[in-house]
C-alpha cells in the first residue's frame, strides 16, 4: 500500500513518521511534483496538479470535518472522499459553543467591560427557557454540540437538510422546516456544511426570523454569513451580537469592522482544530478497513457536498 500526504500549508514530516509507525508495511512519503503513484492521500487543500498527477488514487482523506474546498477541485468520479468523522474535534466544538453561549446568557462581557473600568456591578439573572439554542446543522459536531447544551438546560432546537430524531431536542428540516426553526431559536449556532445550497444562508432574510434580542455563533464557514447583513441586523437592536470563528478571508483583515464592533466576539478559526494523534489513528483504522473489503463511515457524496 502506497500512500502520499500533501498539505498546502502545514509540515508533512509529523504525519509522514506517524503514518509510517502506524504502518510499518506500507510505503509512506509526502508529496512533490513529479511523487510516483499512491493508493491513498492524506490531504488538506491540495492543488490541482495534485490530483491530476495522482490518477491511481482510490481514496482522498481528508483532515478535517469539512470539505467544500477539496470539493472545488476537478476530482474523478470514481475518487472516494473522506471526512473525519470526529477525531477530537466534536469535543472542542460542544466547549467552544457552550462558552459562547453561556458567556452571552450569562452576560460576562459586559461584567468584563465593567470590571476594566473599575465598576461593581450586577445584572438581574435571564431565565434560560427565553433564551432557546438552535444548532443548524446535525452532523457529528452538532449532534455533540446539541447534547451538551443540553446539560445546561436551554431549550434546544436542531435544524438538518433531513430530518432527525434526537432526545429532548425539537428537530426541524427541509426548506420547509427553516421558518419554524428560527421563529423557535434565540442563539443561533451555525454548523451546517458548506455546499452552493448553503452559502450565505445566514443573510437579512433568514437572520431577521430569529427571535428579537438574537444571538448568532457561526465556526462553520465564512462563506455561510452575509457579514453585512449581520452587522446591519445588530446595529437596528434585532440582534443582540455574534461570536465569530471563522470568516470569508483569513486571516481577518486589519481594517475589517469585525475587529471594533463592540457587540461581536472574534476568535482565529480555532473552534475545533485537527488532532494529529487521534486523526491518524482514524485514518489508519479507515485504510484497514477498506483493505479488508469493509465499509467505512464518512464518505462523502459528491453531489451533496458532504
Amino acid at each position: 500500500m502506497n500512500i502520499t500526504i500533501c498539505f498546502a500549508s502545514l509540515p508533512p514530516e509529523p504525519w509522514v513518521q506517524a503514518v509510517q509507525q502506524a504502518l510499518p508495511d506500507a510505503r509512506v512519503s509526502a508529496w512533490a511534483p513529479g511523487s510516483p503513484p499512491a493508493d491513498h492521500a492524506i490531504v488538506w487543500a491540495p492543488p490541482q496538479q495534485f490530483i491530476d498527477e495522482q490518477t491511481a488514487l482510490q481514496t482522498l482523506f481528508n483532515i478535517g470535518a469539512g470539505v467544500d474546498a477539496l470539493l472545488q477541485l476537478k476530482l474523478p468520479p470514481s475518487l472516494k472522499v473522506v471526512r473525519l468523522d470526529d477525531a477530537g474535534m466534536s469535543v472542542q466544538m460542544a466547549e467552544y459553543v457552550c462558552h459562547a453561549v453561556i458567556r452571552h446568557f450569562r452576560e460576562f462581557d459586559g461584567y468584563d467591560a465593567d470590571t476594566a473600568a473599575g465598576k461593581w456591578s450586577y445584572r438581574k439573572p435571564r431565565s434560560r427557557a427565553d433564551f432557546a439554542v438552535g444548532v443548524m446543522g446535525l452532523g457529528v459536531l452538532g449532534e455533540r454540540v446539541a447534547k451538551a447544551l443540553q446539560v445546561f438546560e436551554f431549550p434546544v432546537n436542531g435544524y438538518s437538510r433531513s430530518a432527525k430524531d434526537l432526545p429532548g431536542i425539537r428537530c426541524f428540516s427541509g426548506a420547509q422546516g427553516l421558518p419554524e426553526f428560527l421563529a423557535a431559536t434565540r442563539v443561533l449556532v451555525n454548523l451546517m456544511p458548506l455546499t452552493p445550497e448553503t452559502e450565505n444562508i445566514l443573510n437579512q432574510g433568514t437572520l431577521s426570523q430569529l427571535q428579537a434580542g438574537g444571538y448568532v455563533i457561526n465556526v462553520a464557514r465564512g462563506k455561510h454569513l452575509v457579514e453585512e447583513d449581520l452587522i446591519a441586523l445588530i446595529d437596528n437592536g434585532h440582534l443582540a451580537g455574534a461570536t465569530l470563528d471563522v470568516f470569508r478571508t483569513e486571516p481577518l483583515p486589519a481594517d475589517h469592522p469585525f475587529w471594533q464592533h463592540p457587540k461581536i466576539t472574534v476568535t482565529p478559526h480555532t473552534s475545533a482544530r485537527t488532532l494529529r494523534e487521534e486523526s491518524i489513528a482514524q485514518i489508519v483504522g479507515k485504510m484497514q478497513a477498506l483493505q479488508r473489503g469493509e465499509p467505512i463511515r464518512g464518505v462523502v457524496d459528491h453531489q451533496r457536498g458532504y
